[in-house]
């Protein structure tokens, strides 16, 4: 007779295994939770069933997560208006503000054009029309990561190309 073949385990075994786990190292954060989370919902949403090895999936969706969340809390850099000085925001429109607004427009056209095209497309995809990162990739055949790589390149260009325009 054959040896039986091991048991697979649960999806929902390894969850609490890797949770137990980062609990320990005492690496648990909300983002963390949130990342796994989001691991499980994207799991369940293609089918549990397809995934060879549950435990390495979430653990590398994880990992995955927490980085790209890392790199777009770095790469943008928000401020509240209300800790920022009038002079950064002020109340009153300047009189030479019809100028400014076409300067501006232009070199944001400018800096659109220098992106390479599928930069450009994620960029307006995403900030004109209003698409997800996953609708983006869904219409365009691209992973989600490559959507946000192709997005966080597309605002550090763009950034840099509009300091002239920022509030000095």
């Amino acid at each position: 007779m054959p040896p039986a073949a091991k048991p697979r385990k649960d999806w929902l075994f390894h969850y609490a295994e890797l949770l137990t786990k980062w609990r320990r190292g005492g690496r648990v954060r909300p983002e963390a939770e949130d990342a796994m989370q989001d691991t499980v919902v994207g799991m369940l949403e293609g089918g549990v069933g397809a995934i060879h090895d549950p435990r390495a999936y979430m653990s590398r969706g994880m990992s995955n997560r927490l980085v790209s969340w890392h790199r777009h809390a770095t790469a943008l850099e928000f401020s509240s208006l209300d800790d920022m000085d009038e002079v950064e925001h002020p109340a009153a429109v300047p009189a030479d503000d019809g100028i400014r607004f076409r300067q501006l427009v232009d070199s944001l056209e400018a800096a659109l054009a220098e992106l390479p095209l599928k930069c450009r497309q994620v960029y307006i995809m995403c900030r004109l029309e209003g698409l997800t990162h996953t609708e983006i990739a869904h219409s365009m055949g691209l992973s989600r990561s490559m959507v946000e790589k192709y997005m966080t390149r597309s605002i550090r260009h763009i950034n840099e190309r509009m300091r002239d325009h920022a509030p000095h």
